[in-house]
């Protein structure tokens, strides 16, 4: 199968330098003119795809190459891109920075490759004029399989300050295809792991997407753009299909959401409903029942940190996930799901699943982990390995229990985790992509326990 959707890369010298703003404006640009655009975000961020969606009324999607590998790359693409007229890839980080001790893997500059699609550089030219065709120079020549087919400028002070980047680049020889000013309302507010989620501001995010959209649709050249993304290498591969189960019974399986469990990708849920899942959304900080009939549950990554008074007041659904989980119905958790399982969050009551508490921390533990399932669980036989990544501020004591979930191998030699009864909760954020046996074996857990 050969997919052939426009596509364009946005990708940066370095974080910071404007990307979210410029993918996401584009994407409600695009959408703006009535065409249907395909949002995807490079690497394990969570929070970027929630503005995409909004962008472009579509589920924004993670093209990970660490953890599903450069082989899901295209087919992940295609299976999100279909039936769009252009797709728009936010990148991570600077264009060539990938996973640490990995060169290229899981860089922007590698997914925009496997994609075969143009890359369009983001620079902050807030602090240089000339310079600023050295900085695109050492970028285009870097890779030369990497094929950087424009720049947009963004924080130029001034119509003079832009003459003279734009005098600078025609060195260069590649087009500018943007020139952003600073615009106050287009910023978004962060706190200790990023961006605040779509979920929690939903109006001002609205207005936020709004601003980019404008901003982006007066100072770029979206005819040149959509262009260039028509320009894209055909890609030769099916797109990627959850694997379907034989029919039988639904087996109801809860998942997590709301303002505090925001961490999922889209995936998952496809994964499990193809596996014979009745997928029900339910949320933690509001409903005082697990859905009816629950079998399995699945709570996500999110900010339960930030929601753990309101987390802990509700006593009912606290209770009802213990019980739930004591029956020994499959339930896996990660991450955030991990802290609401535990004794205690900051001293205040959780669901008292694990014996285990959890607080707040200064230190951010962040990066890719290459794991290996310890124990056999609800998720995975033990022996399977899987790649993941951690992301909090978050201590949890004691880190594993007496069956953990992961022995972790790189970048350090540790096991971490708890698989108790039919508890799978830990740390580590995986892709079921990667593992497609991970929903069924979870499903038919759902359906014996």
């Amino acid at each position: 199968m050969v997919t052939a959707v426009p596509r364009l890369v946005i990708a940066a010298p370095a974080s910071g330098s404007g990307k979210t703003t410029v993918a996401t404006g584009l994407m409600a640009a695009f959408a703006a003119r009535g065409l249907a655009v395909s949002p995807h975000k490079v690497g394990p961020d969570y929070i970027d795809p929630g503005y995409h969606a909004l962008a472009t009324g579509r589920v924004g999607r993670n093209l990970d190459a660490y953890m599903c590998g450069p082989e899901l790359i295209g087919p992940l693409f295609a299976h999100g891109a279909r039936g769009c007229d252009i797709a728009v890839v936010e990148g991570v980080m600077g264009l060539y920075d990938g996973a640490a001790g990995e060169g290229e893997l899981a860089s922007t500059a590698h997914v925009a490759k496997l994609l075969r699609a143009p890359v369009v550089l983001v620079v902050d030219a807030s602090s240089q004029s000339r310079s600023v065709a050295a900085l695109v120079h050492g970028f285009v020549s870097w890779d030369p399989e990497v094929r950087v087919g424009g720049v947009i400028l963004n924080k130029v002070a001034s119509d003079r300050h832009e003459e003279l980047l734009r005098e600078a680049l025609e060195q260069v020889g590649v087009p500018v295809l943007g020139v952003l000013r600073r615009v106050a309302q287009v910023d978004t507010p962060s706190r200790h792991l990023g961006l605040v989620p779509v979920a929690e501001r939903r109006a001002e995010a609205v207005d936020a997407v709004a601003a980019m959209a404008a901003q982006v649709g007066q100072g770029c050249d979206l005819e040149g753009l959509l262009e260039l993304a028509r320009s894209a290498g055909a890609l030769s591969c099916a797109a990627w299909e959850p694997p379907a189960t034989p029919a039988g019974q639904l087996a109801v399986v809860a998942v997590a959401g709301g303002q505090a469990f925001t961490f999922s990708y889209a995936e998952h849920a496809e994964l499990l409903t193809a596996a014979g899942a009745e997928v029900v959304t339910f949320d933690p900080l509001r409903d005082e029942q697990l859905p009816d009939g629950t079998q399995g549950l699945v709570v996500g990554g999110g900010f339960p940190e930030v929601y753990a008074a309101e987390l802990s007041a509700n006593e009912p659904l606290r209770k009802a996930v213990a019980a739930l989980a004591e029956s020994g119905a499959p339930v896996a958790a990660e991450c955030a799901g991990l802290l609401y399982l535990c004794r205690e969050l900051d001293g205040r009551p959780m669901c008292g699943v694990l014996d285990a508490t959890a607080r707040m921390s200064e230190r951010l533990t962040l990066g890719y982990r290459d794991a290996v399932a310890v124990s056999d669980s609800a998720l995975a036989v033990a022996g399977t390995r899987m790649r993941g990544h951690e992301f909090h501020r978050t201590v949890v004591e004691p880190g594993a229990g007496a069956a953990p979930a992961w022995g972790v191998r790189a970048p350090d030699r540790r096991v971490e985790g708890f698989v108790e009864k039919g508890v799978h909760a830990s740390y580590l954020h995986t892709h079921w992509a990667a593992e497609p046996g991970v929903a069924r074996r979870f499903v038919e857990r759902c359906r014996t326990s």
